[in-house]
């Protein structure tokens, strides 16, 4: 199992790069003001770090228990990678409605990318930290 502190390290470095890629990507290509997708860049950052310690306790938990392990076979990282990605799509849905003024079609859409994008960086993100922070035998 990981330390509290290699958790906490895990979450800052994952919410700190995500949220310098968001931001740039979401001013350069999406026209958003800084103040639009700041703050829904930092929102989502705040709600995912604690988001993301929890989550992670509790699956690596649930997977020891089931495995012996929390060694993450490829199916049990794409079954993590969902399962946060589609807790975070509910929790921050109502929010970039309100945030942004957009219809529910229009949030979902912007949502849905987000989170496309977060699949595909948690996947190599959590990959690149097991095998520079491997867990001790």
């Amino acid at each position: 199992m990981r330390t509290s502190f290699d958790r906490i390290r895990q979450a800052l470095l994952f919410e700190g790069l995500a949220l310098f890629i968001l931001v740039s990507v979401g001013m350069l290509f999406l026209d958003l003001s800084l103040a639009g997708i700041g703050v829904i860049a930092v929102a989502g950052s705040v709600l995912a770090t604690v988001l993301n310690y929890v989550y992670n306790l509790i699956f690596d938990l649930a997977l020891k228990s089931r495995t012996g392990s929390t060694e993450k076979s490829l199916p049990a990282r794409v079954i993590h990678t969902f399962g946060f990605e589609i807790s975070m799509l509910m929790i921050m849905l109502p929010f970039v409605m309100w945030w942004l003024d957009l219809t529910l079609m229009h949030a979902l859409v912007l949502d849905i990318s987000f989170t496309l994008f977060y699949l595909f960086y948690t996947f190599v993100f959590t990959w690149a930290y097991d095998r520079i922070f491997p867990v001790p035998a």
